[in-house]
C-alpha cells in the first residue's frame, strides 16, 4: 500500500492511504470495507507508539498500513467509536496481530464483539506515548458514541477531532427518534462546537473531512431540520 503525504481529508475506497504529519503527531487515514468506512492511524512522532480509530474492516490492509518493518509503528491502543457493525468488522482479527487495549464507551462495549479492556467516560483522556486524547461523549447517534479530540500544542497549531458517525460534512450523524436528533445536537452545540475554534479539523467516520467552520453557519438548519 502507498501512503501519500500529500493530506487533503479525502481517500477512495481501496485506494492509497494518506498522512498528515503534525509536530508531535501524524495522522493516516484509509478507506476500507463496501461502506467507504474511515480507520485513522494515529502515531506519536516522539515515541513511535500508535493508537488506531475504528478497525472497520479489511484487517489485512489496516496491518499493511502499519507495516512489517523494524521500524513500523507499535500498535498498543485500539479505540472503537461507536458499536454499528461497519466500524468494528475488523476488531477481533487486528486486536489479535497486534495484541492492543481495545477501547470504547461502556453503553456500547456490550455489542461489540470481543471485551473491551478500558472504557471510557465523556472527559476523560486517552494516553499513547506522548499524546493525549480527550473522550467526547456525543448521545444519540448510539447510546455510547465517542469524539476523540487532539489539541496540537505547536505554536498555530488547532485542534483535530475524530467523530466516528456523529458529525458529517454537512450534517450529524442518522438518528432514530426526534429525541435522539435533540440530544445530539445538544450535545455537538454545547461539546464541540461551543469550545473548540473554527479552524478545528474533523475526521469523520466516512468520507472525506470537514471543520467546524465550514459547518457552524449550518447548526440552525440541521437542528430545524429534525435529521
Amino acid at each position: 500500500m502507498d501512503v501519500l503525504d500529500s493530506y487533503t481529508g479525502h481517500v477512495d475506497p481501496g485506494g492509497d492511504a494518506t498522512r498528515r504529519n503534525l509536530d508531535a503527531l501524524s495522522i493516516t487515514k484509509i478507506s476500507v470495507g463496501p461502506m467507504d468506512n474511515n480507520a485513522y492511524l494515529l502515531v506519536c512522532r516522539a515515541t513511535n507508539e500508535a493508537l488506531l480509530i475504528d478497525a472497520a474492516n479489511e484487517p489485512d490492509r489496516i496491518a499493511d498500513l502499519v507495516g512489517a518493518d523494524d521500524g513500523r509503528p507499535e500498535l498498543n491502543h485500539l479505540v472503537t467509536t461507536h458499536r454499528h457493525y461497519d466500524h468494528w468488522q475488523a476488531l477481533g482479527a487486528v486486536a489479535g496481530m497486534f495484541q492492543t487495549r481495545q477501547i470504547a464507551h461502556p453503553l456500547d462495549a456490550p455489542e461489540l464483539p470481543i471485551p473491551m479492556d478500558v472504557l471510557v467516560e465523556h472527559g476523560d483522556t486517552i494516553g499513547f506515548g506522548e499524546i493525549e486524547l480527550e473522550v467526547v461523549h456525543l448521545r444519540g447517534h448510539t447510546p455510547g458514541s465517542i469524539a476523540l479530540v487532539y489539541r496540537d500544542p505547536a505554536e498555530g497549531g488547532h485542534p483535530h477531532v475524530f467523530t466516528g458517525d456523529s458529525l458529517f460534512p454537512g450534517g450529524h450523524g442518522k438518528t432514530t427518534t426526534p429525541e435522539d436528533h435533540i440530544q445530539l445536537m445538544d450535545d455537538l452545540e454545547e461539546r464541540i462546537f461551543g469550545p473548540l475554534p473554527d479552524e478545528t479539523w474533523v475526521y469523520p467516520g466516512h468520507g472525506d473531512d470537514t471543520t467546524l467552520g465550514r459547518e457552524r453557519p449550518d447548526l440552525g438548519e440541521w437542528r430545524e431540520r429534525h435529521w
